[in-house]
């Protein structure tokens, strides 16, 4: 298939557009290249040194893999340009990374707040328009987050895939109805994830477009079979208080001996994926996409959840490094539980990759590879979600 991949250039996209390209699709790549230029603004880099995306494109061409073509594009911002690319490389289908993807870079001052809600909002809005007027019938597969739910107390009962049956009750008169799940997000970029669900629900039920909503857990590891092929096409691996995701951070810090920050109780419960599984669910997507006029199609991609005192427990008993405990930044419940139905990704076929398979161990060796490359100032978060109130 013809396969659009925006924001290919950043972690999870990189790898998705390798792994679809290894599949043989032709991938289009586009990409501001604004998270590198992100880099630069917190003064810190990836942990694995990034190659050039030109770097990057001849690196995989000398693999003898399909090439892979490269736009640079602002999704947000360059419409009409955006348009004219749907229309002129008639997508089977649109893979959505084009997003700020972090939360405490979301909430780290004003100015951030507004570019994330500008960003993913109008990112999203410009495909989705875009998809109507240029190309129709192709089908959309987004990256969402888990964290459209919310993670307060749910009692045990199981997060369904999106959709809930209720019972509506107003003035005396029932309806029973099937809505979206209720959404509680937990920061500004996971309230733009909210967003989107409503921007897709318009244009599935007003146009008939084709959309996979994939409401991703947490990721962690760095490298694919694709990744691997050559040191050019290594992948992203962020380990600092904003960009790091929480078990990527914890075998950063395990590599270089510092302690592994675990924020207040570590009783706050979180779905997780390895990126390999994240590449891998993206594909089944692709190859079954829903019917024009259905529903958005929701999915949850995690294969498993763990409390994140335990993970860091996990990984001190395998590095001999300390559990350090710190204030938390967020404003969040100090423990909550987390049962997630995953049917339909495993029904398409994934075999999940877990934490027991061995790979946390490969994840701490890249880690102590580069490890010269860390900057220890920057491991601990610095964003707060809550402005502090000046004593009197």
């Amino acid at each position: 298939m013809k396969v659009i991949v925006l924001g290919g250039d950043g972690f999870c996209g990189w790898a998705t557009s390798l792994h679809l390209s290894a599949e043989g699709h032709h991938v289009t790549i586009v990409d501001n290249l604004v998270r590198r230029r992100t880099d630069e603004e917190l003064g810190v880099s990836s942990l694995t040194p990034i190659r050039s995306i030109d770097e990057r494109l001849q690196a995989w061409r000398e693999t003898r893999n399909t090439p892979i073509d490269f736009v640079e594009l602002d999704v947000a911002k360059d419409y009409d340009r955006l348009e004219a690319l749907f229309r002129e490389v008639a997508p089977d289908a649109i893979v959505h990374f084009a997003e700020q993807r972090a939360a405490p870079y979301s909430m780290k001052s004003p100015w951030h707040k507004r570019y994330t809600v500008d960003n993913n909002v109008n990112a999203t809005s410009a495909v989705l328009c875009a998809m109507v007027e240029a190309c129709p019938e192709a089908h959309l597969v987004h990256l969402g987050t888990m964290g459209v739910y919310g993670y307060g107390k749910t009692k045990g009962m199981t997060i369904p895939e999106g959709y809930i049956d209720a019972t509506l009750r107003s003035a005396g008169a029932e309806a029973h109805v099937e809505i979206l799940y209720p959404v509680d997000p937990g920061s500004i970029y996971h309230m733009t994830k909210t967003l989107d669900q409503l921007l897709f629900l318009y244009y599935a039920k007003n146009d008939g477009l084709k959309i996979t909503d994939l409401h991703q857990g947490i990721v962690w590891g760095t490298s694919t079979p694709e990744t691997d092929l050559d040191e050019r096409l290594v992948n992203r691996f962020d380990y600092d208080g904003d960009y790091g995701t929480v078990l990527n951070r914890f075998l950063a810090q395990a590599a270089i001996g510092h302690p592994l920050t675990v924020h207040g109780t570590g009783g706050q419960t979180r779905a997780f994926i390895h990126i390999r599984d994240t590449v891998r669910c993206i594909a089944l997507a692709i190859q079954a996409p829903p019917e024009r006029g259905e529903r958005v199609r929701i999915m949850n991609q995690m294969t498993e959840t763990h409390r994140v005192r335990d993970l860091a427990q996990m990984v001190s008993r395998m590095t001999g490094v300390p559990v350090e405990h710190l204030d938390n930044p967020r404003k969040e419940m100090a423990e909550n539980d987390l049962v997630v139905a995953n049917d339909s990704l495993i029904g398409l076929g994934l075999q999940p990759t877990r934490l027991s398979d061995g790979l946390m161990e490969e994840v701490v060796h890249i880690a102590e590879r580069h490890k010269d490359r860390c900057d220890t100032s920057r491991i601990v978060c610095s964003s707060l979600w809550v402005k502090p109130i000046a004593a009197e």
